[in-house]
C-alpha cells in the first residue's frame, strides 16, 4: 500500500500548492539595455561636471557585472574598484558611503567582509522599492563626485521600463511626407520618437537658454537662418528641470561658432549648448541618439 499513501501525498501536495500557499512572484530584472542607457546618464553627468576619467559600472541584483565604461584617463584599478563599489551597492541594499561612514567610525571588522568594498561612490539601482541592482563609480575628482555622478545613473533608472524580453529590431520603415514635415518646422514638433532615438523638426525666432542632456547625444543640421551656437564651457545657475535634463540662463567660457544653412552639428551627451543671435527664422533637424 505503500502506492497508495505516496499516491494520496502527492495529492495533498499539489492540492496545497494550487491553494496559492506556494506561489513564484515576478521580479524586474536588468537589461543590458538598461544597463547602457544608465551608464550613458553617468557618462553625461561625468562630462557636466569635468570628471573624464570614471570609471562607471552597472551590475545586476546579484552582484555580477551587466556593463561597464572606462573613460580615457582613467587609472588601472579603477575597473574593478568600480564594480567592487556597485556590487556592494546591489548586495547589501544600500549607498556604499554608509559603510566607509561605519568603518571610519570604529566599526573596523567589517572590512573582513568578503566582495565588499566599502567607498563611496556606490549606489543601488531600485524601481519603487525594489533593488534591481548597482552603479559603481571610480576614478572621478574626488569620493563625493563618484557618488554625484552614480546617483546620476541611479535616478535614470528609475525611468527606465526594465526587464522586458529582448525583442528583434523593429523592420519597419517610417516615411514622414513634406507636407507633415513642413507643418512641424512651423512651430517645432517631434516627428520620429524610438524611444534610442528622436528625430526634431526645429524652429527657432529667438534665443535660447543653456541646455544639458546627460542622455542625448545631439545631431544638428541647419537647414535655415543663422544663429550663433554656444558649446562647452559652464552653466552657473543649471538646474535639473526632469531626469537627465539641464538648463540655465546662459554659458560661460564656452566656444562660439556662427552656424549658417548647411552646417552640421554634433553635441555630445553631457555638453552644455545654447543658440544666441539668432536671424531667422531658424530651422533646423535635431536627431536625438542615445
Amino acid at each position: 500500500m505503500k502506492w497508495l499513501t505516496s499516491l494520496v501525498a502527492a495529492a495533498v501536495i499539489a492540492t496545497w500548492a494550487g491553494t496559492g500557499q506556494a506561489q513564484v512572484t515576478e521580479k524586474k530584472g536588468l537589461t543590458l539595455n538598461a544597463a547602457k542607457q544608465i551608464i550613458a546618464t553617468a557618462v553625461g553627468e561625468a562630462r557636466r561636471l569635468r570628471a573624464p576619467g570614471a570609471v562607471i559600472a552597472v551590475v545586476d541584483d546579484g552582484g555580477n557585472l551587466v556593463a561597464l565604461e572606462r573613460l580615457d584617463g582613467t587609472f588601472p584599478a579603477g575597473a574593478s574598484i568600480s564594480i567592487g563599489k556597485a556590487r556592494t551597492a546591489a548586495t547589501f541594499k544600500r549607498p556604499t558611503k554608509a559603510f566607509e561612514d561605519i568603518i571610519k567610525n570604529g566599526r573596523t571588522a567589517m572590512v573582513a567582509l568578503s566582495d565588499f568594498t566599502p567607498l563611496q561612490g556606490g549606489i543601488p539601482l531600485m524601481i519603487g522599492e525594489e533593488v534591481i541592482g548597482g552603479i559603481g563609480v571610480s576614478g572621478a575628482a574626488s569620493a563625493p563626485q563618484d557618488e554625484e555622478i552614480a546617483l546620476a545613473g541611479a535616478m535614470a533608472a528609475k525611468t527606465l521600463k526594465l526587464g522586458a524580453a529582448a525583442t528583434e529590431l523593429s523592420r519597419q520603415v517610417t516615411f514622414i511626407d513634406r507636407q507633415m514635415v513642413a507643418a512641424g518646422f512651423e512651430k517645432g514638433k517631434v516627428l520620429v520618437n524610438m524611444g534610442n532615438y528622436m528625430v526634431h523638426a526645429s524652429h527657432r525666432d529667438m534665443d535660447g537658454v543653456a541646455e544639458i542632456h546627460t542622455l542625448d547625444t545631439d545631431l544638428i543640421y541647419v537647414l535655415a537662418g543663422s544663429a550663433t551656437f554656444i558649446t562647452g564651457g559652464s552653466v552657473p545657475d543649471v538646474k535639473a528641470i526632469e531626469p537627465n535634463e539641464f538648463r540655465g540662463a546662459t554659458i560661460v567660457g564656452g566656444d562660439s561658432r556662427r552656424i549658417v544653412k548647411g552646417d552640421v552639428i554634433v553635441v555630445p551627451a553631457g555638453v552644455p549648448h545654447m543658440f544666441t543671435e539668432v536671424l531667422g527664422p531658424l530651422d533646423y533637424y535635431v536627431v536625438k541618439v542615445r
